[in-house]
């Protein structure tokens, strides 16, 4: 267990008439998106702000150096060999045993509407080349949250970061997902193993549990995967819940995808110049008696797990002295 000092762990808050964020600075995490007109915080959190000294399943925070999986836990950068953090047995999941969600990230400037933190890692911190700086942005612009990752390195490097937050729109109780409408803008998905290491190839989603090309029940199609009603349960998805790898269609407004409540009538939409979409619907979450399986469903925009080893998948690369920046707007009606 990963334990940090609570007096370090500091939050901070931006709002306008819309909405209200709060952060924290270990992982650069959001604590609370909260909207003003349904009186509603919209994500999970582990409550007070000391619970976070210790290690979590990644509740709102930025993941990295790399968000997703690496496979065996390494990769090769020209004739070099580079061996990092294993956390999953033999494999790598965000970062290593101490990632980004587990640092302390420094809040370099804070205004009414705007949040940025900086954060330097070490060159082969977890095993990754590179001295790598980096910067997370949070910034309201009317109902739109905009996340923004910059980052620059002196080596070559692999760089994939995303946001990791349980999103739950339900008002009072927070019971679970299961009537939550999602809507995915993507025909394909990454075939994995067992061990949920894409195996190279990308599947069709069309017809199949995995398809949300218009809004569809997450709850029934929980139901139906844990009752195993379709004839063959697709190697991609956990047996009880999905966690699983969406490949965008490119479209000039970089739309992602949508969540929506309509007991409520909340809805978030996703924008991103990110490639893929990880969901995940929290099967596995437990934390004390405040978290369990099912509360929150994570649509985490992201480069594909383990690109490094992956020639046909979107480059993760980054090359030296160079500036990368990537982004997503979270727009909540």
């Amino acid at each position: 267990m990963v334990l940090i000092d609570s007096v370090k762990i500091k939050s901070s808050k931006i709002e306008n008439n819309f909405l209200r964020i709060k952060t924290i600075n270990i992982g650069a995490s959001l604590f609370e998106i909260f909207h003003k007109k349904k009186k509603n915080n919209l994500i999970l959190n582990l409550g007070s702000i000391s619970n976070y000294k210790y290690k979590n399943f990644y509740i709102g925070a930025t993941c990295g150096r790399y968000a997703g999986r690496i496979s065996n836990a390494k990769f090769k950068i020209k004739n070099d060999v580079y061996y990092l953090s294993k956390n999953e047995n033999k494999n790598i999941l965000h970062g290593g045993k101490k990632g980004f969600d587990r640092l302390i990230w420094e809040k370099k400037s804070h205004s009414k509407n705007k949040i940025v933190y900086h954060l330097f890692s070490k060159h082969l911190d977890q095993g990754f080349p590179g001295n790598l700086n980096v910067s997370c942005t949070y910034e309201l612009r009317n109902k739109d949250l905009i996340i923004k990752y910059d980052y620059i390195s002196d080596k070559y490097t692999h760089v994939n970061l995303t946001n990791h937050c349980y999103w739950n729109l339900n008002s009072i109780k927070k019971k679970n997902i299961f009537n939550h409408d999602l809507k995915i803008n993507a025909t394909q998905y990454l075939e994995v193993n067992r061990t949920l290491i894409p195996t190279g190839k990308l599947k069709k989603t069309t017809r199949t549990i995995n398809d949300f090309q218009s809004f569809l029940n997450i709850g029934k199609k929980i139901i139906l995967i844990k009752k195993q009603k379709i004839k063959k349960i697709s190697n991609t998805i956990n047996q009880s819940g999905f966690d699983l790898t969406y490949i965008i269609k490119k479209n000039p407004r970089n739309y992602v995808a949508s969540l929506r409540n309509t007991n409520n009538n909340i809805k978030v939409d996703i924008f991103s110049n990110l490639p893929g979409v990880q969901l995940y619907t929290s099967q596995g979450l437990r934390y004390k008696k405040k978290l369990f399986p099912y509360q929150g469903v994570c649509l985490e925009t992201q480069f594909f797990p383990d690109s490094p080893n992956n020639k046909k998948f979107p480059i993760t690369l980054i090359k030296p002295n160079k500036n990368y920046s990537y982004y997503t707007r979270l727009k909540i009606n």
